[in-house]
């Protein structure tokens, strides 16, 4: 899963690296992205702007808000036959950006990682989105992650990963509308293109959101 993203770089770095005109409420760079929290994300409906949805993707036939806790992510290989993404994966779909994730070694203490791609410093992972109306009429925008088997650089760390997205695929995610070609997306990213260092276990808690959490750690 993925659980855990960073986002830390400035308004003006993302605007040009995304062609945006900037957000859709104020921008803060998050080192420790958690899921509930609102969040960046640049979906198909508005791809010219930063748009701040929750994380956890809440279906349109939800009755309560809390589904979304255990959608944060959708796997690659099994997201057709899922009637919660299926729809959003052919409508609704939408860039992650993101400078690093982090995932969390299952040795002792689970010491957690830091993850991130050598050669793009601001990279985007494969999302959907959705919009979901509460009993009292509040809309609200949720975004999940989508998730693959490990590459060969992530297995010694953990067996999933999020989909990555090559810089020149991003508009073909937002935009495509050939199945064969959405799909042929949602693989691991090339291990010879990313990168880890292990971080501080203050990144266990959400409330943990400054640089603080980066702080190398001994192998």
């Amino acid at each position: 899963m993925c659980g855990r993203f960073s986002l830390t770089a400035n308004e003006a770095e993302l605007n040009l690296r995304f062609e945006l005109e900037g957000g859709t409420a104020p921008y803060v760079p998050r080192y420790n992205g958690a899921p509930t929290q609102l969040l960046a994300v640049i979906t198909n409906e508005n791809p010219h702007k930063l748009s701040f949805c929750r994380w956890g993707l809440i279906p349109p036939w939800a009755k309560d808000i809390s589904i979304g806790n255990k959608m944060i992510n959708a796997r690659a290989e099994t997201i057709t036959e899922k009637a919660s993404f299926r729809s959003p994966l052919f409508s609704k779909r939408c860039l992650v950006p993101a400078d690093g994730f982090y995932e969390w070694q299952q040795n002792d203490g689970k010491q957690p990682y830091q993850i991130f791609v050598k050669d793009n410093p601001i990279f985007s992972m494969a999302g959907l989105w959705e919009k979901w109306k509460s009993p009292e009429g509040t809309v609200i925008e949720s975004f999940n992650i989508i998730t693959t088997e490990a590459n060969s650089f992530m297995m010694p760390i953990h067996n999933r990963m999020p989909v990555i997205l090559k810089q020149e695929d991003e508009k073909i995610w937002l935009f495509s509308k050939d199945s064969v070609e959405i799909l042929s997306m949602l693989k691991p990213y090339s291990s010879d293109g990313m990168d880890a260092f292990p971080v501080s276990k203050l990144v266990n808690s959400p409330r943990n959101d400054g640089s603080e959490v980066w702080e190398r750690q001994a192998k």
